[in-house]
């Protein structure tokens, strides 16, 4: 049967999350000051960027809460274990500066217009509800969306095919008529062909190497991959 509805990923698929983490955090330590241990803004944005791989990863592995992913990253990347009242304001005062850098991707939008027809959408972040929902409105979305789901309150995070399984059943159709779309070859397109969805992966940056996956360099060839692959219910186009 052919794709009903797409699923998406949120950060760094639609919205330009790297980016806006890169300039807020420039910006915050223009406002505070360079932390302690690091020469340069560059050597302190590669740490904090490392950090949150390992603390997300240990998020998603059910290892530790949302709100102490971010703590620990914290304390991690200042080197000190400072009181969670405090790690929260750090973190208050760098979401200032990275919210004013929010900006969906340019293919974003009109990939969701052209898309808007015959397809139905909804959103699975490992994140939660609090920040997507609001990121999405914001941004002005939040109604191209019927769902969004987050790995907070779910209880269960990308790869697992629980978590797709979980967005499946909010849109009330079966695996096998759901895509999925997301800048991670294993967590997002990997992890949705394992749930029985289509897996799409979008690489952005040309990286390659993985011939398993169906994947796209932009969400402007969405729309056509949609409509040549059989699990769409057109004629095969990938071999």
């Amino acid at each position: 049967m052919p794709i009903r509805a797409v699923l998406w990923d949120i950060d760094d698929t639609i919205f330009d999350y790297s980016s806006a983490d890169r300039i807020g955090m420039t910006h915050h330590f223009a406002a505070d000051g360079l932390p302690g241990g690091y020469d340069t803004v560059g050597q302190a944005l590669a740490r904090w960027q490392e950090l949150t791989q390992l603390h997300w990863g240990r998020f998603a592995a059910g290892e530790s809460t949302f709100d102490e992913q971010r703590r620990d990253r914290i304390r991690d990347f200042l080197g000190a274990d400072v009181p969670d009242a405090e790690a929260d304001d750090w973190f208050a005062r760098h979401v200032s500066h990275y919210e004013a850098a929010w900006a969906l991707f340019p293919d974003a939008v009109p990939v969701l217009d052209a898309l808007s027809d015959g397809y139905r959408h909804a959103v699975l972040s490992n994140s939660s509800i609090r920040n997507q929902d609001r990121k999405l409105r914001v941004l002005g979305v939040r109604d191209r969306f019927e769902a969004v789901l987050c790995a907070a309150e779910l209880g269960v995070s990308k790869p697992s095919p629980a978590a797709f399984h979980a967005a499946c059943d909010a849109l009330a159709l079966p695996p096998h008529q759901v895509a999925y779309i997301g800048d991670h070859p294993d967590i997002d397109a990997r992890g949705a062909v394992a749930a029985g969805l289509t897996g799409i992966w979008l690489d952005r940056s040309g990286e390659g190497g993985r011939p398993d996956l169906v994947s796209v360099s932009g969400l402007d060839q969405v729309p056509e991959l949609l409509r040549g692959n059989t699990r769409f219910g057109a004629p095969d186009t990938f071999g």
